[in-house]
């Protein structure tokens, strides 16, 4: 009887690895696209989670970088493979939320694909150089109404929440600030500690180097909670900003063709990565707050309100599509 009990135990585990180990079949390299430059948020996700799964399938897993046009070349290029699951993006949800609504995009970001699943959560954090005389927000307001028609900030990207969020404190405190949009976060903040801008909302993923460094000084954190990184810095709800809470979800986008039975094993993959205790405490490491979710058809229906919301911002704010 134990002998039967074993058999049958051995053949369960034999099925379900040839369940997740199908689509590891097979020498092709597994292609991971990222939809920016190298060393911001995405990037960094994609580089933690790629060399876990590539040890877990047996693989190699190559993390691409196809920056460029709101995230779309990386979409795009990812929509252009065949959709077998061996080509994903590892993105963050602005790709599909914000950038498309200031620029054209060649597919629907809410049609052609498809969210596989989230890692980690993401808010953004004001930040000007350590050396600003302003030693809080509201000491920092103040400042920059002193300056009013003649301070900048800067945004990792046009048509992010980085924008947003600067356009919207900008309006609120009646700053009438000028918005100079880069190319990703790292020559952003280059300007920033040149004293080329004078503030940002940026990534905590990207920041959090700085900050720790002295280089940089927090002010506000947009999330719907303190930061587990900076407890000490509050909340823009606290300060009376509620509309600027932003916070997304960093994580695997595929085709909206990819088979079920394809998106079943990425789902299984992908959570067996993320689950890696490695793999937390490099996410923790590096500013991200772990938060792992496969349930596709709740992720793409959060997508779908915060495209509604970014799309009344961009309205507002007569963001046009180029």
């Amino acid at each position: 009887m134990n002998l039967l009990r074993l058999a049958r135990a051995s053949l369960a585990m034999i099925g379900c690895s040839l369940a997740l180990g199908a689509w590891a079949l097979g020498d092709r390299p597994v292609r991971l696209i990222v939809p920016a430059p190298p060393g911001g948020t995405m990037d960094i996700v994609a580089r933690v989670l790629g060399q876990q799964m590539a040890v877990d399938i047996g693989r190699p897993v190559i993390v691409e970088n196809r920056p460029g046009a709101g995230g779309s070349i990386g979409l795009q290029a990812m929509l252009q493979a065949a959709p077998d699951g061996n080509t994903i993006v590892v993105a963050a949800s602005n790709v599909l939320a914000e950038t498309p609504q200031v620029m054209k995009m060649p597919f629907d970001p809410l049609k052609d694909v498809l969210p596989i699943a989230s890692i980690a959560r993401s808010g953004v954090v004001l930040v000007t150089t350590s050396g600003y005389p302003a030693k809080d927000f509201q000491s920092l307001v103040a400042q920059l109404r002193t300056l009013k028609g003649k301070s900048s900030f800067a945004s990792y990207s046009p048509g992010t929440v980085s924008q947003y969020a600067g356009l919207i404190l900008s309006d609120r405190a009646g700053l009438d600030m000028q918005h100079v949009g880069y190319p990703g976060s790292p020559p952003a903040l280059q300007d920033l500690l040149g004293g080329q801008v004078d503030i940002m909302f940026d990534g905590m993923v990207t920041s959090m180097p700085l900050i720790k460094g002295g280089k940089l000084r927090p002010y506000a954190f947009s999330g719907k909670s303190r930061s587990r990184f900076l407890p000490d810095v509050p909340t823009t709800a606290e300060l009376g900003y509620p509309e600027l809470q932003f916070q997304g979800w960093v994580g695997f986008i595929g085709s909206s063709k990819l088979p079920a039975e394809v998106l079943a094993r990425l789902h299984a993959t992908i959570e067996k990565a993320a689950q890696a205790p490695a793999v937390q405490q490099k996410l923790m490491d590096v500013g991200l707050e772990p938060e792992l979710s496969v349930d596709t058809p709740a992720l793409l229906g959060e997508t779908r309100a915060l495209s509604e919301r970014n799309a009344a911002i961009a309205k507002k704010f007569g963001i046009q599509a180029n």
